[in-house]
């Protein structure tokens, strides 16, 4: 996985946050709470954006699925990883614990889950954009309203989103990674072509004491 694009995300009913899922450090959680209280209950998603990144909900049955990505990853990555999410969570806990469980309980379990989906979300882009273009056209979409995170939260003052990546060792694990196999590449290639060249200057070496032994190979 190159840079992580999706940051947090939880599952909530109502307002009560039952999972959630980060590698990161920052106020983006505290933010995504109070989006969580102003949200409308009817079935819904939505999106708020803050400082070049966005917070995605899709509301369905009384839970809420919440999803913080940086605004780079567009619309259809963060919506589609709701989706997957949603249907998980349902075939878990449908009509079951889901409806009274307390604040956070269902974190040890599911939690994995939501780190497994940003997971595969973010390592299959393609997939991930094919299959929200299908979905859009066999079914009726609903509109994702866009706000700014201000206006949502009614305040006059401009709110500072933080997120510290220093902590997200494994994507930064992954890039060395990456870069490592291109380096590693790049430097076989360039041990091929010198020793390309030390062949040409032997063959051509050889030819030289040949002609001068056997001139035109006349011997």
């Amino acid at each position: 996985m190159g840079q992580q694009k999706l940051i947090y995300s939880f599952v909530a009913r109502g307002t009560v946050i039952l999972a959630e899922y980060t590698e990161f450090k920052g106020n983006f959680s505290t933010i995504a709470s109070q989006c969580l209280q102003k949200l409308s209950a009817s079935n819904n998603r939505f999106t708020y954006n803050c400082d070049d990144h966005t917070f995605n909900f899709l509301v369905e049955n009384g839970f809420t699925y919440c999803v913080v990505a940086v605004e780079s990853a567009g619309r259809q990555l963060p919506i589609a990883f709701l989706e997957r999410v949603k249907d998980d969570f349902v075939k878990k806990y449908g009509g079951g614990k889901a409806s009274t469980a307390g604040p956070n309980s269902l974190k040890k379990e599911f939690g994995p889950k939501l780190k497994e989906q940003m997971q595969y979300c973010v390592d299959h882009p393609d997939e991930i954009s094919q299959i929200a273009k299908v979905k859009a056209q066999v079914s009726e979409v609903k509109g994702v309203m866009m706000q700014n995170i201000e206006k949502v939260l009614d305040r006059g003052e401009k709110i500072e989103l933080l997120v510290d990546k220093t902590d997200n060792l494994k994507s930064q694990a992954q890039d060395f990674k990456k870069q490592g196999t291109k380096i590693k590449r790049k430097m076989w290639v360039e041990n091929m072509k010198i020793k390309l060249v030390v062949f040409g200057i032997v063959v051509l070496l050889a030819l030289l004491v040949a002609l001068s032994v056997c001139p035109r190979f006349k011997c």
